[in-house]
């Protein structure tokens, strides 16, 4: 199994409570990655124990739209951030191409600031993107031709079959504008409790990986009904072994 990293939003409870436990039970389970979320709130927590447990956040989640990025590149910068992505925009910009549009041109905006510091800026989808159809054109796929290359694509699979698409024909079709993919589980409802560990749902997870080769997998459950460490181990076992 190439890298693989975490979402940390996935134990955000256990984070937010003491983050080096939190990122202690995540090496010990064998995760070398993770991507942050939060990133601005959080840095000053997490950079001693990422430091101190060899772990890396090659990727992170922060709000990047409308916001202080002078603050965004200086966390990224300190935890060794390479690619901030923007993790939701609000779903009203994305019904018409004038919207869409204009979020382009606000990540665009953002792209150029952050290449002043050697650092890449990306945008993840939920299922609304995919959902919303300008001229039988998902706002997603409006979305990537407008940015270009400026702005990387974090394809969150699950809420991509939740919108509608096949998300490993989703991932061919964005070919190599895709650097990161969240890798989830589940029967593909809008509850998020209904998610389950990777390898314990109905996602086409090994035709995912295949579809993306060079991305980068981030596991992720945004909730869990049991103890969630337990999936998150289940989640790299299944990954680490297949």
């Amino acid at each position: 199994m190439r890298n693989l990293s975490i979402q940390l939003y996935t134990v955000r409870g256990s984070l937010e409570a003491d983050p080096a436990s939190a990122l202690e039970r995540l090496a010990s389970i064998g995760f070398r990655q993770v991507e942050p979320f939060g990133l601005v709130d959080f840095a000053d927590r997490l950079a001693e124990p990422l430091d101190r447990l060899d772990l890396s956040a090659p990727t992170a989640h922060v709000k990047l739209a409308g916001a202080d990025l002078d603050a965004v590149f200086s966390a990224a910068r300190r935890l060794g951030v390479g690619t901030v992505i923007d993790p939701m925009i609000d779903p009203a910009r994305w019904t018409t191409r004038e919207g869409v549009e204009a979020v382009a041109a606000e990540l665009q905006e953002a792209s150029a600031r952050a290449a002043e510091q050697g650092l890449r800026v990306g945008y993840h989808n939920h299922a609304f993107e995919l959902e919303s159809r300008i001229a039988g054109t998902s706002a997603l796929e409006v979305f990537a031709e407008a940015v270009g290359d400026a702005v990387d694509l974090e394809v969150d699979t699950y809420w991509a079959e939740v919108g509608g698409e096949s998300a490993p024909e989703l991932l061919r079709r964005l070919g190599e504008r895709v650097v990161a993919i969240h890798v989830k589980d589940g029967p593909k409802t809008k509850v998020n409790t209904d998610q389950v560990a990777v390898g314990a749902g109905s996602m086409p997870i090994q035709e995912i990986l295949a579809a993306a080769p060079r991305a980068l997998p981030v596991v992720e459950l945004d909730d869990f009904s049991g103890e969630i460490f337990d999936a998150v181990a289940a989640s790299h076992s299944h990954l680490t072994s297949s």
